[in-house]
């Protein structure tokens, strides 16, 4: 299964038959007709009928000899056809386009027994009654996500290092990752942080050892991606610091040695988080105070698409970026939440991001092959499902992020779906 793989290398490709005959009516003509009339006229149909076969053989021997050189996906999603996909008869999937059904066999852990999973997002922990939540899976139209089998997916990740950059929503999807693969590791001892670190809001690293398996699975928070910096000189009062679009994160060369490299980005790109505290955006040593969020979020995209092409072996890295995680607000106050007993039907404008779009244009138009997930409408439905008021903090409302166990595991069935068929493959 190929999740959005977009690059100049591997497009999607679509593969119409067609065909159309124009047949002359053949009439019997007056009774008095010859006899060399008639065999001039059987001979005729004997010719057509001879065509006739003879291009069908011709197109079904071309059509038996080409097919198995093209690639088996839809054009407008870049999901291909996956051996660990069960798919219907039309043979294609996108695996965003789907509906959530509920799954007695949710949720795959639990939170209160994973000592890697915040306890801030364990919201069955603090004290949440309804469970429904809990027991969603996601359903592509097409096709199946397999389920999910641990010990598969550990000796998949046997010797490798498994790199998530991003914000909160990144670290949250990295703990999730770790409390479904302890779920197979029988002496949990054998898995911990390597540096005795706990888990933080800003902490800048943090890595976690499956020793029995002798693989790493690490968190680098970088919000933007992008390097923050001081303001240059002679900047106006207002101006605070600058964050340097044309510039990756200092702790960017930490980030290249991985098997798997999976990036996000976008709740830190508002005013609150920039204009408001004084963080204005700059190229080179130009202040741009006039350049707006969307724009500057496509400058530093693009910047990261360099650094991917220039510095990532792609033929041992696997590379994904997630797209935007919708939040649940009920206002641009941020005060309150919209949180649902089950997920909500229409997922209305929360199913679509400016910044999911720059992300997807961007990825398209790169000569590396990068995976896009995207997760932005198949996640706002999940209004049901983000911390609310079920924090170690409730009296600070959390309409952003998400419990654990809940979204953040499906994200990562897709990403390990994907991963196994990838691993499967270059095995033979």
């Amino acid at each position: 299964m190929m999740i959005e793989t977009i690059s100049n290398l591997s497009k999607s490709t679509s593969f119409n038959k067609s065909a159309s005959f124009n047949r002359r009516a053949l009439s019997s003509g007056s009774p008095r007709v010859s006899r060399a009339g008639w065999i001039s006229r059987w001979y005729h149909v004997f010719v057509v009928i001879g065509f006739l076969v003879s291009s069908l053989v011709v197109i079904t021997a071309g059509y038996i000899h080409v097919l198995p050189s093209l690639p088996l996906s839809s054009p407008n999603n870049g999901v291909s056809k996956s051996s660990y996909l069960n798919e219907t008869s039309n043979g294609s999937c996108n695996v965003y386009e789907g509906s959530w059904i509920l799954d007695d066999s949710y949720p795959l852990y639990n939170a209160t027994e994973c000592p890697f999973a915040e306890k801030g997002f364990d919201c069955l922990g603090n004290g949440r009654v309804d469970q429904t939540y809990l027991k969603w899976r996601w359903k592509p139209m097409d096709c199946e996500i397999p389920k999910f089998n641990v010990q598969n997916v550990l000796e998949m990740l046997r010797s490798k290092r498994v790199v998530f950059v991003g914000d909160s929503m990144s670290r949250s999807q990295w703990e999730s990752l770790i409390c479904l693969l302890m779920s197979g590791v029988e002496d949990k001892r054998t898995v911990y942080e390597m540096n005795g670190n706990k888990i933080t809001k800003r902490i800048r690293y943090l890595g976690v050892r499956f020793g029995s398996f002798n693989f790493t699975v690490e968190f680098y928070r970088s919000v933007f991606l992008v390097q923050e910096g001081q303001m240059p000189r002679h900047s106006p009062k207002r101006v605070k610091s600058a964050l340097k679009l044309d510039e990756l994160d200092s702790i960017s060369s930490q980030w290249i040695d991985s098997d798997v490299l999976v990036f996000n980005t976008g709740h830190w790109w508002v005013p609150g988080k920039l204009f408001e505290t004084g963080c204005y955006f700059q190229v080179g040593k130009s202040l741009k105070l006039g350049m707006s969020i969307p724009t500057a979020f496509g400058v530093a995209l693009h910047t990261w698409a360099s650094w991917i092409e220039e510095n990532i072996n792609t033929n041992r890295t696997h590379v994904f970026f997630r797209t935007f995680e919708p939040s649940h607000w009920k206002d641009h106050t941020f005060k309150y939440c919209s949180i649902t007993r089950q997920p909500v039907t229409d997922a209305g404008e929360r199913a679509r991001s400016i910044f999911s779009d720059t992300i997807l244009e961007v990825a398209k138009n790169m000569k590396a092959p990068i995976n896009v997930l995207h997760i932005t409408s198949m996640s706002a439905f999940r209004s049901d499902a983000h911390v609310g008021k079920w924090s170690n903090n409730p009296s600070v409302p959390d309409c952003s992020h998400w419990c654990l166990p809940g979204v953040p595991d499906v994200w990562n069935e897709i990403l390990l779906a994907y991963l196994l068929n990838e691993y499967d493959s270059s095995s033979k």
